[in-house]
């Protein structure tokens, strides 16, 4: 009798013992046909991962390359097309939410049109409250519009936060972790006003009405600011925090220890409040002009290394390795020249044009930080002359001109010459 060992092999022999010819081999044949059926399921699964990766990795170089990701997940689903729609959902599921984090009216219609979100404020309102790979600045954007379907979508966001039995502190904390307040005070107003009706009626037990939320929650706002930002010197103390906020539930005072707490909150923990996303290279790099490995002659040190550089937005980035998530270097294409080296194969220079004065860049540091570049020219090598020319063809389309710092450097000039004469 052959022994079932795993779940798997009890499930192939309960297949197998429905075929006529598997009763008629001994019990060592059958071991060797289910080994054989296990290995085959295996390699499917595997199959199937490698089928996904290669999905995950065709969406990446997509980001880069500025086109739809779809053709390795078409070439891996042809014999399968319940596979290649699951596929195409999946990328035009990516699609939709790096152009939303461009520009989220289109980014949602994209993904509506596309089957992907539905329609109506709920869905949309579930849709930016988990926020998966949405740009949270431009969540943000979205829900201070003053016009439908924004304002539901801002209610029924709001309405998604459970805030019952929790102290206002914290419900601040969630609410404000979600996305990044907008610059307009008007749009602030609104968003804070809908978190205060939502946040009273969860504990209307405590608060009499929601314009005591409003006004505690803008209260502990200007708090956070007075202790954490360094720029103001008069900290707020708990007594004077108290003091503030006396009389604003309706009339009546609020607990004092509600007031404290929320202090020493605020005190103990700042506002995590999100990042500008003012480096979210996805977008930068979403429909680069070029793109690719090079190699550079260092600024300090004149060693060669190989960099991967992207050329996008009139300016020039590289990374020490593609997978990088932000740039060594950043060189903004104003006021530059760039032509083929005479001294070494294959490669070409970019050189400030002299009326304009010296070259800007940027580099990261050891420490990350992002300081000077020490260039006062580049030389980079391609790995061959025609891409040699594609690069330079490229790169002088992108530079632009800005006659300001021709008039700077005029006036250097002069204001040197007057040195000069009157010396």
């Amino acid at each position: 009798m052959v022994a079932r060992n795993t779940r798997s092999d009890a499930y192939l022999l309960d297949q197998l013992e429905t075929d006529k010819r598997f009763h008629a081999l001994t019990d060592e044949q059958k071991r060797a046909v289910i080994e054989v059926r296990r290995k085959k399921e295996l390699v499917q699964r595997e199959l199937n991962v490698i089928d996904q990766e290669l999905v995950r990795i065709d969406q990446d170089l997509a980001q880069f390359e500025g086109r739809h990701p779809g053709a390795a997940a078409a070439a891996c689903s042809d014999n399968n097309t319940a596979n290649r729609n699951s596929d195409a959902k999946t990328l035009d599921d990516v699609q939709g939410r790096q152009k939303f984090n461009v520009d989220p009216k289109k980014g949602i219609e994209s993904l509506v049109a596309s089957g992907l979100l539905n329609d109506s404020p709920d869905d949309i309102a579930v849709f930016l409250y988990k926020g998966e790979r949405l740009n949270k600045t431009k969540i943000g954007e979205y829900l201070g519009e003053n016009k439908e379907p924004n304002l539901t979508v801002l209610r029924k966001f709001v309405e998604l936060f459970e805030f019952q039995k929790m102290d206002i502190v914290t419900a601040l904390r969630a609410f404000l972790g979600k996305f990044r307040l907008p610059g307009e005070a008007q749009k602030i107003d609104r968003m804070m006003e809908e978190f205060a009706v939502v946040y009273c009626q969860a504990n209307s037990s405590l608060y009499s009405k929601s314009d005591t939320c409003y006004v505690l929650a803008f209260s502990i706002i200007m708090l956070n600011t007075s202790l954490h930002n360094p720029s103001v010197k008069d900290k707020l103390t708990a007594d004077q925090f108290v003091k503030m906020n006396n009389g604003i539930n309706d009339g009546g005072d609020l607990p004092s220890q509600l007031l404290i707490d929320a202090y020493n909150s605020i005190k103990n923990t700042p506002f995590e409040i999100p990042e500008e996303d003012a480096m979210d290279f996805t977008i930068t790099f979403y429909n680069p002009d070029k793109r690719g490995y090079l190699v550079k002659e260092g600024g300090k040190h004149k060693s060669w290394k190989k960099r991967y550089f992207v050329l996008t937005d009139n300016c020039l980035y590289y990374f020490v390795k593609e997978s990088d998530s932000e740039p060594k270097g950043i060189v903004p294409l104003e006021n530059l020249k760039v032509f083929e080296s005479k001294d070494r194969k294959f490669t070409f220079e970019i050189r400030p044009d002299e009326k304009y004065g010296p070259i800007k860049a940027a580099k990261t540091d050891s420490g990350g930080k992002m300081v000077s570049g020490n260039h006062e020219h580049y030389r980079i090598q391609a790995s061959c002359q025609e891409e040699m020319v594609s690069w330079i063809e490229c790169i002088r389309k992108s530079i632009s001109k800005d006659p300001f710092y021709a008039q700077m450097q005029a006036r250097r000039n002069n204001a040197r010459r007057n040195n000069v004469e009157t010396m």
